[in-house]
């Protein structure tokens, strides 16, 4: 091999190594976060979750970003029509809601819908 071969060959193997994702992220759910109502609105609306954390750790999660008292809830609601159960698994939701590789979460301090 001359010089230059093995320069594109190290610059391919590299641009593939980083432009795969790891089994870590790869593994993750992306969950769009949209504020309704009256609620401080989350700058950073896209995340990635663990497919295995459950609703209620995505509402501590929430509550805990704005810094809410301790005496306030947040409802969470999929695409604007149901409040899942605290100890629905995000996968599950995921599987049956997502939409365009996203899982769309609403949240609110007060019912909204459902």
């Amino acid at each position: 091999m001359t010089d230059t071969e093995e320069a594109q060959s190290a610059t391919t193997t590299s641009a593939t190594s980083i432009a795969t994702p790891t089994d870590k992220d790869a593994a993750k759910i992306c969950v769009l976060l949209n504020a309704t109502g009256n609620v401080p609105i989350i700058k950073k609306r896209t995340w990635t979750v663990d497919p295995n954390k459950t609703v209620s750790w995505i509402q501590k999660f929430i509550h805990k970003f704005l810094k809410l008292d301790a005496n306030e809830q947040i409802f969470l609601y999929v695409n604007q029509t149901f409040a899942p159960a605290p100890d629905q698994i995000i996968k599950n939701l995921y599987e049956c809601h997502g939409t365009n590789g996203k899982l769309v979460l609403y949240y609110c301090k007060n019912q909204a819908w459902g």
